[in-house]
């Protein structure tokens, strides 16, 4: 596993952050969670029941010291999201937070000018904001000034599981923020309904993020329009 990060004042290890929705059952929700390594999971606030009992809400099938990310998912506005989030402080009782600001119903992509100001004002509130936000160079530099502790652009639509679209973007951003940036939405994570096997999906996203750091981290080779020859060329032996 690769070196930690931080966000505010929590640190994790693991580079996969996993969802809490669509899965059939709430235990199969907890056995592919903890199949996935993760260490933080993300909880849509607005769509928990907290009237139901443990047995019944999706907050008692989380593992134990696994940390809850609050979800603004489902707000519209400014003063919904802020809503939210606040609520989610009051009952995590950290002020780590997913901010979401919905500006489309059809393709869900979020409202950037929304984004912007929930976040603004969440941070002077003293929140870790994680703002969901398009493949948008220029708006996460915005909000990494405004404070938000990394950027979460979007890879794909939600939910349509067609990975990264726009790499190049997502490389630019990677260029020009120093704060965490976080691949969010459409990428299939181990919470997608549409995996036959949810938990072996869990376990192969595990091995993938980890693979796929450890070769960042190994450096990859350089990429040539011609081809080189892999063994030295000089000291050769003249076999005839």
């Amino acid at each position: 596993m690769s070196e930690g990060y931080r966000l505010g004042r929590h640190e994790f290890r693991s580079r996969l952050i996993v969802g809490s929705g669509k899965y059939s059952s709430l235990p199969l929700q907890l056995e592919a969670t903890l199949a996935s390594g993760a260490e933080m999971i993300t909880v849509a606030l607005r769509r928990v029941d907290l009237s139901k009992p443990k047995s019944e809400n999706l907050l008692g099938y989380i593992p134990e010291g696994m940390t809850v990310l609050p979800n603004t998912a489902g707000c519209k506005t400014v003063d919904d999201a802020l809503t939210t989030a606040r609520l989610g402080r009051e009952l995590f009782g950290h002020a780590l937070v997913k901010l979401e600001v919905i500006g489309d119903d059809r393709t869900l992509f979020p409202d950037s000018a929304a984004t912007l100001e929930a976040a603004r004002i969440l941070v002077a509130e003293g929140f870790t904001v994680l703002p969901y936000i398009t493949d948008d160079p220029v708006a996460c530099m915005r909000l990494e000034e405004i404070g938000c502790a990394a950027v979460m652009p979007l890879g794909a639509p939600i939910g349509s599981g067609l990975g990264i679209r726009n790499p190049a973007n997502i490389r630019i951003i990677l260029e020009s923020v120093s704060c965490p940036v976080i691949i969010d939405a459409g990428v299939g994570t181990a919470s997608d309904a549409s995996a036959k096997d949810p938990i072996k999906m869990a376990h192969a996203m595990k091995l993938a993020v980890e693979a796929g750091r450890a070769a960042y981290e190994a450096g990859r080779m350089p990429r040539r329009l011609h081809a080189q020859a892999s063994s030295p060329e000089t000291g050769l032996i003249d076999l005839l």
